[in-house]
C-alpha cells in the first residue's frame, strides 16, 4: 500500500486518479470515475462517503463498496450541517475499526471531503488543528482553512469533545 499518494508522489496505478492518502485508512479524492473502482478496492476502500449532491457511479454502490451519500453544498452561505459530519464519522469509525479504508470525495476534493476527513481524524483523537494540518499536508488542493469549512470543523470538534467528556 502506498504511504503517500499526494500529487507529488502518486503510485503509477493511481496516476490518473485524483486521490490522496491521508492516513493508512483514510483517502480524500475528487469525484472518482467508475474505472477506478478496482484501484480503490485494492487499497482496501470499502466505505465510500459521497459529499456531493449528485448520485455517484453505480459501481461504488455495490459490493465490495458501501456508499454513504451526505448531500451537501460547498457554498459559504450554506455551511455543512454538523449532523451530516456526525453521520459520516459514525459510519467511518466502525469501518476503520474493522481494518477497512474509507474514501471521502466531493467535486474537487478541496472542501467538503476535507471537512469530513478532518472530523474523522478528530474522532480518532486528533485536534482540529492537527487534523487540518495533516489533511492539507497530504493533499495539495485541500483547503480546510477556508473560513466556512474551518468553522464547521471546529464546531464539530467542540461538540464531539463535549459529548465524549459527558459520557
Amino acid at each position: 500500500m502506498p504511504t503517500n499518494t499526494n500529487n507529488h508522489n502518486k503510485p503509477r496505478s493511481l496516476s490518473k486518479l485524483d486521490i490522496s492518502q491521508i492516513t493508512e485508512y483514510l483517502y480524500v479524492a475528487a469525484s472518482p470515475n467508475a474505472e477506478y473502482a478496482g484501484a480503490l478496492s485494492n487499497l482496501n476502500v470499502r466505505l465510500v462517503i459521497n459529499m456531493k449532491f449528485f448520485t455517484p457511479a453505480k459501481v461504488y454502490q455495490e459490493p465490495p463498496f458501501r456508499m454513504l451519500t451526505l448531500r451537501t453544498f460547498d457554498f459559504i452561505f450554506i455551511p455543512i450541517p454538523i449532523h451530516k459530519l456526525e453521520k459520516g464519522v459514525e459510519a467511518a469509525l466502525p469501518a476503520i475499526q474493522n481494518g477497512e479504508s474509507v474514501l471521502i470525495y466531493c467535486r474537487q476534493g478541496r472542501h467538503r471531503s476535507v471537512a469530513m476527513a478532518s472530523t474523522i481524524l478528530i474522532a480518532k483523537g486528533y485536534s482540529a488543528d492537527d487534523s487540518m494540518r495533516l489533511v492539507s499536508s497530504k493533499r495539495e488542493v485541500a483547503d480546510p482553512y477556508a473560513w466556512h469549512i474551518q468553522r464547521q470543523i471546529r464546531k464539530f470538534e467542540k461538540k464531539w469533545n463535549n459529548h465524549k467528556n459527558s459520557v
